[in-house]
């Protein structure tokens, strides 16, 4: 794969490109995103460009694909943020303007089904940021979580090391978006256990690859923006699971045929986040979050003791489908420090 490009970040009062490349979820839920407009505006200093299909419920492929050329194409925008993500991104990424793309390179935000965006920026050499939506993150109830304005600012507006810290509290449970009283309080947290460490008794840096695992997992089907696996050697692997929870059975089926492609042998560090354990479809009580977590972390144990045994993994990471979240950076060095109990991630 090419070398890591940086792109220039914004600064403030700089234009940014606000895009929904899986669907128009603001249009239905206008809420929590123009709460996050409000927000990039007042509390970043930046001015939200909206493209036509970003509130289109029903949109299609060829025409998200468009808003995305024509948001890196467009020489005042000097950033792209996702509005949220979704579960058809793939489809897009045939109409993508590669070329105009890698030569208009441009920070991109967004996480869950925007690993399809990330890993094909990722193999354009272009360094892209797992994190920050617009309607999640920066349209959270009450105020942003002060561990995920700190990471957000710095990936956003700023450059170079950034250490990733443990949250001291966390939340999992959500308020409907279409509730006004969602929105007068910040959600509820509880006191974080802090990482999981294992093997930690090395030090890993590499480029970071990776995202959401059940769009890895469709990625990986599809066929669609997977390099030969002896590319990833010596890369940083970073794995969250998403708000449909998938079970630890699933979890560690799609790391075994991951195992089994050669794949998960190639990275020497794991860094997986804390998992979802809680949705409107599955509302777990406390202990059965706890026990959920617990069941996916053994899950991923196991599929890294039987492929890639000797590397070195850190658990409940926040990244992803947490909150607080931090931004990983996707093409972008991570260093994993095992004995110190330090992540770094360049921005």
């Amino acid at each position: 794969m090419p070398d890591p490009v940086h792109p220039p970040k914004p600064r403030p009062g700089d234009k940014v490109a606000i895009v929904s490349p899986s669907g128009g979820l603001p249009g239905l839920f206008p809420r929590p995103y123009e709460l996050g407009l409000a927000r990039l505006r007042r509390e970043f200093g930046l001015i939200p460009v909206e493209y036509p299909t970003t509130r289109a419920w029903g949109s299609t492929p060829r025409e998200r694909a468009a808003d995305l050329n024509a948001a890196f194409a467009d020489p005042e925008i000097r950033a792209v943020v996702a509005s949220i993500g979704g579960e058809d991104q793939i489809t897009v990424l045939p109409h993508l303007d590669r070329e105009l793309i890698r030569a208009h390179p441009k920070p991109f935000f967004g996480y869950s089904d925007n690993t399809n965006l990330l890993l094909f920026l990722r193999n354009l050499g272009v360094v892209s940021y797992h994190g920050g939506s617009v309607m999640v993150e920066l349209g959270r109830p009450g105020a942003l979580h002060p561990l995920t304005a700190r990471s957000l600012r710095a990936a956003l507006l700023g450059s170079g090391p950034y250490e990733l810290t443990p949250s001291a509290d966390v939340g999992d449970v959500n308020g409907p978006w279409d509730a006004p009283e969602t929105f007068e309080s910040e959600p509820r947290t509880e006191p974080a256990d802090g990482w999981f460490w294992h093997n930690a008794d090395r030090v890993v840096t590499g480029i970071g690859w990776g995202g959401c695992l059940e769009i890895l997992a469709w990625m990986l089907m599809a066929d669609r923006e997977i390099r030969p696996v002896e590319e990833y050697a010596g890369q940083v692997l970073f794995l969250e699971t998403s708000e449909e929870m998938p079970s630890a059975d699933e979890v560690y089926r799609i790391l075994r045929n991951m195992g089994e492609r050669g794949l998960l042998r190639q990275f020497p560090a794991v860094l997986v986040a804390r998992a979802k354990s809680w949705s409107f479809g599955q509302p777990l009580e406390g202990p059965a979050r706890a026990a959920y977590r617990k069941d996916q972390r053994e899950a991923v144990l196991r599929a890294l003791s039987e492929y890639a045994p000797e590397s070195l993994a850190v658990f409940d990471v926040d990244f992803g489908h947490t909150d607080p979240q931090q931004v990983i950076p996707c093409g972008g060095p991570i260093r994993v420090d095992g004995p110190a109990r330090r992540i770094t991630v360049t921005y």
